[in-house]
């Protein structure tokens, strides 16, 4: 960062801090009612995949049957 060589008066930075502007800004424009539709639906779109996504993961997820597959000749002793 580069470092000012004069010093800035206390007052100055004290003044900056009180700066109140006289201009106020637009109002914000109103939403369509399109606009507002289409991020619901992306809100309900996004809620449905989360959902689905821990549906579909819950029985991997589950511990009440352990997966029991082929088992080998070396796995039973032999």
């Amino acid at each position: 960062m580069f470092r000012r060589r004069e010093p800035v008066p206390f007052a100055f930075v004290a003044e900056a801090d009180r700066f109140r502007s006289n201009v106020t800004p637009p109002p914000p424009e109103r939403s369509s009612v399109s606009q507002i539709a289409g991020r619901c639906l992306l809100g309900l779109t996004i809620v449905a995949a989360l959902v689905g996504s821990v549906v579909i993961g819950m029985p991997a997820l589950s511990q009440n049957q352990p997966a029991q597959g082929p088992q080998s000749q070396a796995s039973q002793g032999r």
